[in-house]
């Protein structure tokens, strides 16, 4: 197994490079450059090129490429962000990357949290009420766009509305709509934080989760049926092994395949389809970091967006074999 982690892992480095490459031709093709929305009508003609030239920003692709590469790996700079007043990209990056991140763990919890019980329910009681009620969420779930629940959640949760029920008033509008954290918990720090960081991350983790639930509750629904009925239970079943055992040891223990191999694809998925749920709850991440360089042309930023997802999504998929192993040891990555 570590001979092949160490393979992915040198087979990684010529897929980056020429993913970087083909990052570096489209945005060498692509209309327009960083320093347009910095150019004014009264600016000389030689100021512009001045700020061309400092930039760098006339010099061909190849060149540009090759000053990024020597920069990234023998200076360790990545770069600074045109569109952010030459700030260093690591530290435009660094902020939203660490939202991000939370959004995406948290996410990660409330889908497996939600996902695996009904699952296990749906399977196990396939055929009865229980198991078309899952079924039918599954229904309204998958037909649902990101945008219709992202909205639905931020009326009814997010600027809500006073509600009358008999003497007592309810208003559903708990969580806050934009941002990150409020000012005066960042100021504050300890607990303050860590609370106003949690209710800014609740509505946009719990929309993407009940979206992203469906293909693990197929899959483990799926699984759980299929091995009811397989030889070697009905063989445990014919030798008077108790049930509870058919059922943790024999049947669970394959039906968690499928879904510890969807572990990576689902990580890489939570980051790339958080760019919809940050813009739509204005939450400062990567996703919307990504959008507005890439309307701001400013690619020094992108470059290092493009390339953390390409490193995520190989890592995760490695990551997802590993897993594997653990959860059934007689699997052997060769």
């Amino acid at each position: 197994m570590w001979k092949t982690i160490v393979r992915r892992l040198l087979i990684m480095i010529p897929q980056l490079i020429i993913l970087s490459l083909i990052i570096f031709i489209l945005a060498d093709i692509m209309p327009g450059d960083a320093l347009r929305g910095t150019i004014t009508p009264d600016m000389s003609p030689a100021v512009v090129a001045e700020m061309r030239a400092r930039h760098g920003l006339d010099d061909p692709w190849p060149v540009q490429y090759a000053r990024w590469i020597r920069a990234m790996f023998v200076d360790r700079d990545f770069g600074s962000s045109i569109l952010h007043n030459n700030i260093p990209v690591w530290d435009v990056v660094g902020f939203r990357m660490a939202n991000t991140v939370r959004l995406s763990a948290l996410t990660t919890l409330f889908l497996y949290a939600i996902a695996i019980p009904l699952g296990l329910l749906a399977g196990r009681k396939h055929g009865k009420a229980v198991d078309k009620v899952i079924m039918f969420y599954t229904f309204v779930a998958l037909s649902m766009p990101t945008i219709v629940l992202s909205l639905i959640n931020l009326l009814l949760f997010g600027f809500g509305r006073d509600i009358t029920i008999g003497n007592f008033i309810i208003n559903f509008g708990i969580f806050p709509t934009h941002g990150s954290i409020e000012p005066m918990a960042a100021a504050a720090g300890g607990l303050a934080a860590f609370f106003s960081r949690l209710q800014h991350l609740i509505l946009p983790a719990l929309t993407a989760a009940v979206l992203g639930t469906i293909t693990i509750i197929y899959f483990l629904r799926s699984e759980i049926i299929d091995y009811e009925t397989s030889d070697f239970v009905t063989t445990a079943r014919s030798k008077g092994v108790p049930e509870k055992r058919i059922y943790t040891g024999h049947i669970l223990r394959n039906a968690f395949l499928p879904i510890a191999g969807t572990l990576g694809g689902v990580v890489t998925a939570l980051f790339t389809g958080s760019i919809f749920i940050e813009l739509i709850f204005s939450y400062p991440g990567m996703g919307q970091l990504f959008i507005q360089s890439i309307q701001g042309r400013d690619f020094p930023v992108v470059n290092i967006l493009v390339m953390f997802f390409a490193v995520l999504s190989v890592v995760s998929m490695l990551l997802s074999d590993i897993i594997i192993t653990i959860v059934d040891p007689r699997i052997r990555i060769k």
